[in-house]
């Protein structure tokens, strides 16, 4: 395998650890949210991270299609991922904030790995996070006009 595809690989996996980082974090806060608006919430953190999580396998595949392996462990996830880890409980406001942060924070990583396949010729890869890509900038839009 020539330079250019170990580093498409390696991206690739960066934006795969990112993403699973990301659904886990949605989830974390819709299973903790409190305060007043707690339906509203609950339901927009479901929403985003019931959304996130149909894309995971269809990502784990794309690693696979490459001809190399998805990382599945904790460990290897965090080293990866580009999201960090929340081992508190915020406040609804905060929740909103870090989830906003963190899904522009993964636009930005699949544009890195769409580039990347795009040169490598790897259209479906590209396809896919390009639709990725979008699926984020809509939750960054939700998130946004939920944000006080």
């Amino acid at each position: 395998m020539d330079g250019t595809m170990d580093e498409l690989i390696k991206a690739t996996k960066i934006g795969f650890a990112t993403e699973f980082s990301f659904y886990l974090k949605a989830h974390y806060f819709h299973w903790n949210v409190e305060g007043p608006d707690f339906k509203e919430y609950h339901d927009l953190f479901g929403a985003i991270y019931e959304e996130v999580y149909g894309s995971i396998d269809d990502f784990a595949e794309n690693i696979r299609k490459l001809g190399s392996y998805t990382p599945g462990s904790y460990t290897r996830l965090s080293m990866l991922s580009q999201i960090e880890d929340e081992t508190e409980v915020p406040p609804v406001n905060a929740m909103v904030q870090e989830l906003l942060t963190d899904s522009d924070k993964t636009v930005k990583v699949f544009k890195m790995v769409y580039d990347l396949a795009e040169r490598e010729g790897e259209h479906g890869l590209s396809n896919f996070l390009a639709e990725r890509m979008d699926a984020h900038r809509k939750h960054s839009w939700m998130l946004r006009a939920s944000s006080r």
